[in-house]
């Protein structure tokens, strides 16, 4: 095969590629690409949320993880949502689907407290 040709195609298939990309690029920015659902995680460890606020978009999954040795729950205090007892490495996981803020606390040791504010 002809090497200038094979060159010429080689250019032509990169600039292709990089139209395409240039594309998507731009579909991003507008805001139609990554609607991944958003994910925060929370250590539970030596008797403490290791998050004691957070704002988050609605949509959210926020996931618990007890990294304690001994069992904690996550429970609002609006009763909107309350995990199982959570041994060490379980975790629970809530989707906030509208705005607020929700405060929360473990139910066996109330002094542990949390809030995720949804905007």
């Amino acid at each position: 095969m002809n090497t200038s040709r094979t060159g010429f195609c080689t250019i032509a298939i990169v600039a292709a590629m990089v139209a395409l990309i240039g594309i998507k690029d731009t579909g991003a920015q507008r805001g139609q690409g990554n609607t991944a659902p958003k994910t925060v995680a929370i250590a539970i460890d030596n008797f403490k949320f290791g998050v004691m606020s957070i704002e988050v978009a609605v949509g959210t999954t926020v996931t618990w993880t007890n990294r304690d040795d001994v069992p904690h729950t996550v429970a609002s205090s609006t009763k909107v949502f309350k995990s199982p007892p959570l041994d060490t490495g379980d975790a629970y996981s809530y989707t906030f689907t509208s705005a607020g803020t929700f405060e929360y606390y473990c139910s066996m040791h109330p002094r542990m407290t949390g809030k995720i504010v949804v905007k």
